[in-house]
């Protein structure tokens, strides 16, 4: 750790870490210091000239944001002269700026705004014409407007240095530079929409918010996104009963502020016009609207007629439905529908990964440890694209503290830029391009193994082997798909394990053998598309299906069932990483209902609501704390935004695993599954065409 230095700011006798800036050393102690391109994070740029403070002995006042602490440096950041010089820096700032603040969507949340107010600047001297050009706009996410930019180059760094991708720039010399994209009229990138988050004024806005609301008229709601398996926190803005934002700017999540293109635009297929909301029921071969009463009805009949007669059910369950509503999904049928038959679409190996551990709760990073580690080996995976957050945090691991990379892929990915060494392998043949990596990798302090779905199965175990033979102490991360398939495994949804990892002790049918059975009676899917490119061969199975829009399944159920969105409801999700956290209800779809209180129903009209128990989504958590296995975890971390971290087994997983049924979509940032297909943002950007061609 660094040596601490003694200084005084503001009066105030203090002390940081030697060779930490002055606007940090003075932030960390309760004052603020304005800035407008100092960000903490990027690159030290100076070029806004606001951080400008008083340092004793210096000839003329000094930028915080780039001047280091020393021993007995005495500093004043609010002095007159302070003060004037940042009015005056103000004044600069403006000579070109429009004065538009009552239409601009920074409104409210504008940093320039706000130092306008504190110092003054209300009135200009500046009587030439101002420098105007047309707004812009780069792609349907990204609008540019010209005259409002300070070139503080936030955005540039961001896209940079954050992202990897360095997809903007500066153009022209002056008071006519501007901000431009890499392909000269528009932008071929993530479309994450961080460039936007990070500007300090209304130079760049989003398409989807433009124009819509002000900050103070919405209730921001913070929530887990609902598409990949990283688990970030979405702050929605919903006004009316209708979300128009979403972003985390308060920094309130494992993610930070970074959101990909899914979770801060991706969250328009709530209402697309094809969402369900009313039951419909199979009448004549057509299936029509009918009531809730009625549908539920139908179906609890069925259900107590196949079961009375001994016949055979089959589930199929989510990787998007709460760890509640798995729960709560699986008690059901086993306890109520007495079949094991129950499966999940499996995007990952976990189980293998936890029985060759041997439960070794270390062995499992969690997503700070792709921060904070000293060394990062990715194989079988593109994290760019299909792990975004997890590849953000190690970009930022490499830039903060030197972090080593090693690559083992099949193509090239985006940690190749900063790797220490790479190793490029055809699929299957990746574990022995890692015998090429062993020496170096065996002389890091430690590691962490991000590993995709074509290790899977034996291959698991000889990675965690590898990584024992190493000598050095390592963690895993079984990669993924969607947002809550490891909460979909942890929860028992598959015939093998009950919750928790638990040997079930039962034959049971996978979901690719329930559709290939000839003998099922009932066939209930909870918010799963598996007949999309599948048939069902059992043509007399009651089909129920609970699903928030008309996918293939749906066509071909006897009884659909709207269901509510993750962004509808709440409840807890558990990330890529084993992390709990909590959804909380943004919005309400009319006619739509959360999952949970689906099955409830059922079971209430089937008289099992006594045996099932509650199904609110606090009651049923607490029977899984009591329950599941790791899941004992701090209901105060969760109910306040945190993340807790599970502990799912402790010790072997004695159950055979087929490893054939594990595949990943491999979705990139312009797919998410049946989510995608309805997101309008998600599939008008360029990139999402590029991809289809």
């Amino acid at each position: 750790m660094p040596d601490l230095v003694k200084l005084t700011i503001d009066g105030k006798p203090v002390q940081a870490p030697a060779g930490m800036l002055v606007v940090e050393a003075a932030k960390r102690h309760g004052i603020e210091i304005p800035s407008f391109c100092y960000y903490e994070g990027l690159t030290l740029q100076a070029a806004c000239r606001m951080c400008l403070v008083e340092i004793e002995k210096a000839p003329k006042l000094m930028v915080a944001c780039t001047t280091p602490v020393a021993e007995g440096m005495v500093v004043r950041t609010d002095s007159e002269q302070v003060r004037q010089a940042r009015k005056y820096t103000l004044e600069f700032l403006l000579t070109n700026h429009p004065l538009d603040c009552p239409v601009c969507d920074k409104g409210g949340e504008c940093e320039l705004q706000d130092m306008a107010f504190r110092y003054g600047a209300g009135e200009s001297r500046f009587t030439e014409q101002k420098i105007h050009v047309d707004e812009k706009q780069w792609s349907p996410v990204v609008f540019y407007d010209g005259p409002r930019c300070i070139l503080c180059f936030r955005c540039v760094r961001i896209c940079a240095e954050g992202m990897g991708v360095g997809a903007l720039g500066v153009i022209n010399r002056g008071a006519v530079s501007e901000i431009a994209p890499n392909h000269q009229d528009h932008l071929e990138c993530d479309e994450c929409g961080m460039c936007i988050d990070i500007c300090p004024v209304g130079a760049l806005t989003s398409g989807t918010y433009r124009y819509k609301t002000r900050p103070w008229e919405m209730e921001h709601v913070g929530t887990i996104c609902t598409h990949c398996a990283n688990g970030c926190k979405t702050t929605l803005g919903v006004r009316n009963d209708k979300i128009v934002r979403a972003n985390n700017r308060d920094r309130s999540g494992i993610n930070g502020e970074f959101l990909c293109i899914k979770g801060r635009y991706g969250f328009d297929f709530y209402d697309h016009p094809e969402r369900l909301q009313a039951p419909l029921a199979r009448v004549n071969g057509v299936l029509e609207p009918v009531s809730w009463s009625q549908a539920l009805e139908t179906v609890a009949k069925k259900f107590q007629e196949v079961k009375e007669r001994g016949g055979s059910f089959g589930v199929i369950g989510s990787n998007h439905t709460s760890n509640e509503e798995n729960f709560y999904l699986q008690k059901f049928a086993r306890q109520v529908l007495a079949t094991n038959h129950i499966d999940h679409h499996r995007t990952g190996d976990i189980v293998t990964l936890l029985d060759s551990l041997s439960g070794n709760p270390a062995a499992l990073a969690k997503t700070s440890d792709l921060y904070e580690k000293k060394a990062i080996l990715v194989v079988a995976a593109d994290l760019a694209l299909e792990q975004p957050f997890l590849s953000f945090q190690i970009r930022a691991n490499y830039r903060h503290h030197q972090a080593r990379i090693y690559a083992v892929t099949a193509a090239e990915v985006r940690e190749d830029k900063n790797a220490a060494a790479v190793a490029r392998a055809a699929p299957g043949t990746e574990l022995a391009a890692l015998e090429s990596l062993r020496e170096k990798l065996k002389a890091e302090p430690e590691l962490v193994i991000l590993y995709g779905d074509a290790i899977k199965g034996d291959a698991v175990r000889q990675l965690a082997a590898f990584g024992a033979s190493l000598g050095i102490p390592v963690e895993y991360v079984p990669l993924l798909d969607y947002s809550n398939s490891r909460g979909a495994a942890d929860m028992g949804l598959m015939p093998e394990l009950l919750p928790g990892y638990q040997p079930s002790g039962r034959a049971g049918m996978t979901a690719a053998e329930m559709l290939s059975s000839e003998n099922l009676d009932v066939l209930w899917i909870v918010g799963a598309n598996p007949l999309k490119n599948a048939e069902l061969r059992s043509r007399n199975a009651f089909v129920v299906v609970q699903d928030l829009f008309p996918t293939e399944t749906a066509q071909l159920a006897d009884v659909v069932l709207p269901a509510a969105s993750a962004y509808e409801k709440n409840g807890t999700v558990t990330n890529v990483c084993g992390e709990v956290q909590r959804l909380r209800k943004a919005a309400q779809m009319m006619g739509a209902k959360p999952d949970l209180e689906i099955i409830g129903l059922i079971a209430k009209a089937m008289g099992a609501a006594a045996e099932m128990g509650p199904w609110t989504a606090d009651s049923v958590f607490q029977e899984i704390q009591r329950t599941v296995r790791g899941y004992d975890v701090s209901l105060a971390t969760i109910a306040t935004g945190g993340a807790a971290q599970t502990m799912p087994v402790n010790g072997r997983v004695p159950v055979n695993m087929r490893s054939d049924l594990i595949h990943s979509a491999h979705n990139d940032l312009f797919a998410s599954g049946t989510l995608g297909r309805y997101s309008k943002m998600l599939n008008s950007v360029l990139e999402k065409r590029l991809d289809r061609e």
